[in-house]
């Protein structure tokens, strides 16, 4: 609800499904902090990532209910939306490579989506 914030309610949601864990989560979390073009508009404070409880559990799911939301702030509004959403894109697949070299077992699928915000 704050005023100038341009595009409340606009973002991405990176959501990772079955054999996804905690550190799975906090892993991609952290290496989407760490792509350049999205660490940039971090830094600026035009972008922010969240870690986040999943709004859709379904009753039995069996994976973690935590998904990553990157919300534009401030100055965001400049920010191309398509291009950041393929930027995002782009790095949870890098992530799911780096994964699949680094552990064993195959990695979690993710999912990249629009969302807004505004109203859950």
């Amino acid at each position: 609800m704050a005023e100038g914030d341009g595009v409340a309610g606009r973002g991405i949601r990176v959501r990772l499904d079955g054999s996804a864990s905690r550190s799975d989560v906090g892993a991609l979390k952290a290496w989407l902090e760490r792509e350049r073009p999205l660490e940039e508009l971090v830094r600026e404070g035009q972008l922010r990532i969240l870690e986040r409880p999943r709004t859709d559990g379904p009753s039995g799911h069996m994976g973690i209910g935590m998904e990553i939301v990157l919300v534009l702030v401030g100055a965001g509004a400049n920010v191309a939306f398509k291009e950041l959403l393929e930027q995002t894109k782009r790095a949870v697949a890098a992530w799911r490579t780096n994964r699949g070299e680094v552990e064993s077992g195959d990695p979690p699928e993710g999912h990249v989506d629009p969302v807004n915000l505004d109203g859950n």
